[in-house]
């Protein structure tokens, strides 16, 4: 649904070796119709081939389809350009308050094991958990491999998702996730909504579709990138980083503070751009 999300982290964390760019001079063509892409996908199987994947992962691959609804969804990300109370009212940020402070109080202990272990208080959690799929609720049903390698294809953002089609493999690989794994339109998976990279990078374990394991993952993301236990994570505040490495978008990044701050009743932001 967001695939702005982690789309701007550049910090590397080594991988198995399927998980890299390849080089352009070798690179299968991309393209922007569906006429390509099963040639494109033979191409992109001799790469992999080459970088260690397996038969069953390639399989996989061969088995993907062009997904039109991912395409569509891939170019109209409108939202993103709301001002904060349009993003908040479209998203149902009040909903997302009231049922993120009634989730703190009914899962006091999960909640604060998550704090202790990774430092990440409630508020931003639950904030990021509603807001990716009103608290596990909506989280989609599109062909994960088929979106990931649909935008892989696609010439839009290839290299950023090439890597995330690496990473789906090296899963499929590992038995991790299926060639019938489905999530949402940009290849997100689970309650809180990790693409492919970021479950190798940052997943804890378990399964993504429970939330206790999701949360985990989550906070272990946030904490991976800098988030200081007891530090503030309002704009201008250390922890803002974490929550801008989760998801690219501005208004997205200062919704996400202002709901975790109104969840974890905090001091409410003075003015709104």
């Amino acid at each position: 649904m967001f695939v702005a999300r982690q789309s701007k982290i550049i910090a590397f964390v080594a991988l198995a070796s399927l998980v890299g760019i390849p080089n352009t001079a070798d690179a299968a063509q991309c393209g922007s119709t569906a006429t390509g892409f099963e040639a494109w996908k033979q191409q992109f199987a001799d790469e992999a081939r080459g970088r260690g994947a397996s038969t069953t992962a390639i399989a996989a691959l061969m088995g993907a389809t062009y997904a039109t609804a991912t395409i569509a969804a891939d170019r109209g990300q409108r939202s993103f350009r709301l001002s904060l109370d349009q993003f908040l009212a479209k998203r149902g940020g009040p909903m997302i308050t009231a049922r993120g402070r009634a989730l703190k109080q009914s899962q006091a202990a999960l909640f604060a094991s998550l704090e202790q272990r990774y430092g990440v208080p409630p508020g931003p959690l639950l904030a990021i958990w509603g807001m990716e799929t009103a608290f596990g609720a909506q989280r989609g049903n599109q062909n994960t491999l088929s979106a990931v390698a649909t935008l892989a294809y696609d010439c839009r953002r290839s290299a950023f998702f090439i890597e995330q089609l690496y990473a789906t493999l090296t899963l499929i690989d590992r038995g991790i996730l299926s060639a019938g794994t489905r999530g949402s339109m940009h290849g997100e998976i689970g309650q809180t909504q990790f693409l492919p990279k970021s479950i190798l990078n940052y997943g804890t374990g378990g399964d993504l579709n429970n939330a206790a394991d999701a949360l985990a993952s989550t906070a272990n993301f946030l904490k991976a990138h800098g988030w200081r236990a007891g530090a503030g994570y309002q704009p201008g505040e250390p922890n803002f980083s974490a929550i801008q490495a989760w998801n690219a978008a501005s208004v997205y990044q200062r919704a996400i503070a202002l709901i975790g701050q109104e969840i974890d009743e905090r001091e409410r932001p003075s003015a709104r751009r």
